[in-house]
């Protein structure tokens, strides 16, 4: 098509095809044939034989949650959890505060201090999973893997503090033997306990 075609604004000049529109109705009875004409057209029965077709074959597609869950993808990213180390069970975070500083949503708060040994301690760390954008982007630049992204995504609370406890996010003690373990920088190796030597002071 030319440059004048195109710019040519003239529809009779063009070879347009009209569409076939009905008249709308304009008095009552008129209107009443017109829902009886679409109510028993083809395509209403064919919709229903659809429906029940499926109805018959009990083939249930419906996932009964919270009973039944779908599985997540490994980089999936729900709610965060704070990993252990598995040899000592001490909370890894160091109190570097990167995760803090590369938040994009400004929702992660860390407070610390110093303790009796000269040790950078943790005291305070939350994340406001109320503006947290799940970007994944304070697990990508923790040096220590302490913060990771879990597969809980029910977040469902009545009161907003709820949303930022670190203990909700913190492994347990007694259920550090099922802390699973990512890949990545600082990551656990399968020969880890081979390696590990014995050193006069608490790791």
């Amino acid at each position: 098509m030319s440059l004048e075609a195109f710019k040519d604004r003239n529809i009779g000049s063009q070879n347009y095809v009209p569409v076939q529109i009905d008249e709308y109705p304009t008095t009552g009875w008129d209107k009443f044939k017109q829902v009886v004409n679409r109510s028993l057209s083809g395509e209403l029965f064919g919709g229903l034989w659809v429906v029940l077709r499926e109805m018959i074959k009990f083939d249930i597609h419906t996932i009964q949650y919270p009973k039944e869950k779908l599985p997540l993808g490994p980089r999936y990213r729900a709610v965060h959890k704070l990993l252990r180390l598995l040899e000592s069970g001490n909370e890894r975070c160091i109190g570097c505060g990167l995760c803090e500083k590369i938040c994009v949503a400004d929702c992660i708060r860390m407070e610390t201090k110093v303790d009796e040994n000269s040790r950078k301690e943790v005291t305070e760390y939350s994340i406001n999973l109320g503006r947290c954008i799940f970007c994944g982007y304070c697990a990508e630049v923790c040096p220590e893997l302490a913060v990771v992204h879990g597969g809980r995504y029910e977040n469902v609370s009545e009161q907003r503090a709820h949303f930022a406890l670190k203990d909700d996010m913190l492994t347990p003690i007694d259920l550090l033997k099922e802390q699973k373990e990512f890949p990545g920088f600082g990551a656990i190796s399968p020969n880890a306990d081979e390696l590990i030597k014995k050193t006069p002071t608490a790791y």
